[in-house]
């Protein structure tokens, strides 16, 4: 099976292009496992770090950082909703950086979507993806390396700027525990997940968290979440089928469970419209 897996037909500037992924496959967590490159070709996206607010329309291409925390919409114009991603996983990029040697500038960046300038290169090189299908629309594996190569060129030559966040292969550091909580409880994620982005361990994660929060991490994740659900349920009239997810909770029942649990009364019963 080739890594380039075609999904759907689309056409660009007459030549005929396709939504697909390029490289390993991504996780479907909420957590970014790795860099990726993203040109919408139709519909358009929603994106939320747990601060800001990104949208990317067709014709639109950024780089989605890794180790970030980010949960996406995807809405549908006429016909589907097309996409080309391309992952530049870690491998990947430490087999480009030995082979092609690069003096990384120094860019602070907290941003954890990176729009990038369309250019001629870029436009030419989506365009020039078509040619390398074949059979069952898909890309030999050789050609699919040397195309990410030439993506990553490209990008590089157009911000050099990348190559500080693109080929920074370190965990990431110890963060303030507090203001990143705030700012990420809605994410489903583990607690592993939330120690290694904090730059910890899960036990110094546990134990800073107690210390911090007077409360275990799953207790108050739980808490603050049913607060902000009572919030936009009971001052923003918002239904609760439309919330549960977005603020980390996998079922309806279980939230309405839990919810009752904490305030008395179900979801249901608080909501007016």
């Amino acid at each position: 099976m080739s890594i380039f897996t075609i999904i759907n037909q689309f056409k660009l500037n007459t030549t005929a292009i396709q939504s697909c992924h390029l490289g390993p496959e991504l996780s479907p967590e909420q957590v970014i496992p790795e860099h990726f490159f993203l040109y919408l070709l139709n519909g358009n996206m929603s994106v939320y770090n747990g601060d800001k607010h990104y949208q990317a329309n067709p014709g639109d291409c950024c780089i989605a950082r890794k180790n970030h925390l980010l949960r996406y919409t995807k809405n549908r114009q006429e016909g589907e909703f097309l996409k080309i991603v391309i992952t530049l996983d870690e491998a990947f990029l430490k087999r480009f950086l030995a082979k092609h040697p690069f003096e990384i500038e120094l860019a602070e960046q907290n941003d954890s979507i990176l729009f990038v300038k369309d250019n001629q290169l870029l436009t030419s090189f989506i365009n020039s993806l078509e040619p390398y299908y074949h059979g069952e629309a898909e890309i030999d594996n050789t050609f699919a390396e040397i195309k990410r190569e030439e993506l990553l060129l490209i990008l590089l030559r157009n911000d050099p700027g990348l190559g500080a966040i693109l080929f920074n292969f370190g965990a990431p550091q110890k963060i303030d525990i507090k203001a990143f909580m705030h700012r990420n409880f809605r994410f489903n994620v583990s607690l592993d997940r939330f120690a290694f982005l904090t730059g910890r361990s899960l036990s110094a994660f546990k134990r800073d968290f107690q210390q911090m929060f007077n409360d275990t991490p799953g207790h108050w994740l739980t808490r603050k979440r049913l607060e902000e659900a009572y919030f936009l349920i009971h001052n923003q009239s918002q239904r609760p089928k439309d919330i549960y997810l977005e603020l980390g909770f996998e079922d309806l029942s279980h939230f309405s469970f839990a919810f009752k649990k904490q305030f008395g009364k179900s979801p249901s019963e608080l909501w007016r419209p």
